[in-house]
This record gives C-alpha cells, sequence and structure tokens, in this order.
C-alpha cells in the first residue's frame, strides 16, 4: 500500500452509492477501496543543489508549492 510521505494519505475503504437510496432507506450496494491521487515528481532542492523524485499526493505537492521543497521535505524528515 502506498502511503504519501509528507501528508500520510493512503487508501481507504469507502461505501458505494445506490440510486435506490433516493426512492427507499438506506440499501447498501457494498464497499469499494478509493485510492489517493499519487503522482511521481522529481523536485529540485536549491538549497541541497539536487534533484529528488518522489511518489506524492497532489495535496503535498500544494504543500511544496506554498511552503517550498526544503521546508517541507525537512518537517517530513527525508533530508
Amino acid at each position: 500500500m502506498k502511503i504519501c510521505p509528507i501528508t500520510q494519505k493512503s487508501s481507504k475503504i469507502a461505501g458505494r452509492y445506490s440510486n435506490r437510496v433516493r426512492a427507499t432507506q438506506f440499501n447498501p450496494v457494498g464497499n469499494v477501496r478509493r485510492y489517493a491521487n499519487f503522482q511521481k515528481k522529481k523536485i529540485y532542492i536549491p538549497e541541497l543543489k539536487k534533484n529528488i523524485t518522489l511518489e506524492l499526493s497532489t495535496k503535498a505537492l500544494k504543500t511544496i508549492k506554498k511552503n517550498g521543497a526544503y521546508a517541507t521535505l525537512k518537517k517530513a524528515g527525508l533530508i
């Protein structure tokens, strides 16, 4: 199972939804595993003058864009 090293996101089990629910009481249809949106990215860290390739969730990419690569990766313990 994949886990994002920055946000700690992974997959989760969720319920499927039936259109029959709208007509009657709750009618479960079963469970499905929902995966986080992982992207493989090469990130340049100017402080270290090197690239790191990571598989991150899209939320983690937004965090890196906001706080900077070095600060975010250092806080996560990847550097």
